[in-house]
């Protein structure tokens, strides 16, 4: 068959083609980026779903409007305000989570050959989806304070690109948060130079012990002209159920209009009765317990992977412990004769039954083959201790 040519430009996530490798029995897995589904609360989302369906059945169960289910919108619009957002619910649209709000982004903002600027790392499945409408992907490094500010602004001058996808808040993988200070920064940049921003935040909700800075999104209300050059995206997956595919995305008046028609065009709206149950769940007030929850658990998984790394794998890893999210971004460091090139490390450390994310692919180009990625969001505190010994095992 002649395939589109844009195929000819991505390829199958290399950490789906990884998880293939998971199901030998015994095995550990710091590899995925999933929730872990024992802190879902079921009973809830099992709540909402009743009331929904025995008061809203003719609604829930028909088509409905491509800018989301109204009640949701408004839910929605309310969770951004308690997040330091003024946000109306015409501002936003639904989509089937924070993934469609990209690929939607990609459709409406993307010609082939424009220049896209995202962090090296990134998330995997936005570099693939961007390079499906043809961009040509820049990387603009990352420290453990996020996004360089000053090589952004060097990039921005240099290929003037279409937009600038970041996610500052705990980012996958690099675990990083942009500061306060860089936050600004970006938000002064993109007014200037007129680029749009693209802020992905799936896990900004997910600290340890104190918050993080406020969302671009809440900053540009003092930086002004910056709410019209940027774009965000949110997601309930990681803090509610991935299953129920709950996203959004607030953007400009004239670009979130065209991600509404191509929403249209694609899958007509998301799922009316998963928007419904996602609106009553928070109208039942059970959001923030629930989250609290996650908090707890998230943050002492990783306190102990991060003493177990530091304690089994010593100077042969180097790594900055998150302050929240589900990630831990590393680098072999080669000491001691110890394993330097992580695809090969990981090929040895699924024999000894562990399982991580080498970090080549989380670059658009010029990876470092030294780097990993690390979850700790599914094991437990001794499956980690476990996990990272064989880590040890297989250096």
């Amino acid at each position: 068959m002649q395939y589109a040519e844009r195929l000819q430009h991505v390829e199958t996530s290399a950490i789906r083609e990884l998880f293939k490798l998971l199901g030998k029995p015994g095995i550990i897995s710091f590899a995925g980026g999933f929730p872990d589904p024992a802190l879902f609360d079921a009973e809830g989302i099992r709540t909402a779903t009743a009331q929904v369906l025995e008061h809203q059945t003719d609604a829930v169960l028909q088509y409905g409007a491509t800018e989301g289910y109204q009640p949701l919108r408004q839910a929605l619009s309310q969770v951004m305000s308690e997040r330091g957002a003024a946000v109306q619910p015409d501002e936003l649209i639904v989509t089937s989570g924070s993934q469609q709000a990209l690929d939607l982004i990609g459709k409406t903002m993307i010609s082939p050959g424009d220049k896209v600027i995202m962090e090296a790392p990134t998330f995997l499945a936005t570099i693939q989806c961007f390079r499906l409408y043809g961009a040509h992907v820049i990387g603009a490094p990352v420290d453990a304070h996020g996004v360089d500010v000053d090589q952004l602004e060097a990039l921005i001058a240099e290929h003037r690109p279409k937009l600038v996808y970041l996610i500052p808040t705990f980012g996958n993988p690099s675990g990083a948060t942009l500061s306060l200070e860089r936050r600004k920064r970006v938000l002064e940049l993109a007014v200037r130079t007129q680029t749009l921003i693209v802020e992905d935040d799936p896990y900004g909700e997910l600290y340890f012990d104190a918050p993080p800075p406020p969302s671009l999104l809440a900053l540009s209300a003092e930086v002004p002209g910056s709410r019209e050059v940027l774009a965000y995206c949110g997601s309930l997956s990681k803090v509610l159920s991935p299953g129920l595919r709950v996203g959004w995305l607030i953007a400009p008046a004239g670009l979130l209009g065209r991600a509404t028609m191509c929403k249209q065009f694609s899958d007509t709206h998301s799922s009316n009765l998963t928007q419904a149950t996602a609106a009553q769940y928070l109208a039942l007030g059970r959001m923030p317990a629930a989250i609290a929850k996650v908090r707890s658990t998230y943050a002492q998984r990783a306190h102990v992977m991060a003493s177990c790394l530091q304690q089994e794998l010593g100077d042969a890893i180097a790594f900055n412990a998150p302050q929240g999210g589900m990630f831990f971004w590393a680098r072999l460091t080669g000491a001691d004769g110890h394993a330097q090139n992580a695809a090969e490390f990981a090929k040895r450390a699924i024999e000894k039954l562990v399982a991580f994310v080498p970090g080549a692919p989380f670059y658009a180009h010029s990876p470092d083959p030294a780097t990993l990625r690390l979850s700790f969001a599914t094991a437990d505190v001794d499956k980690i201790a476990q996990g990272v010994a064989r880590l040890r095992a297989a250096l």
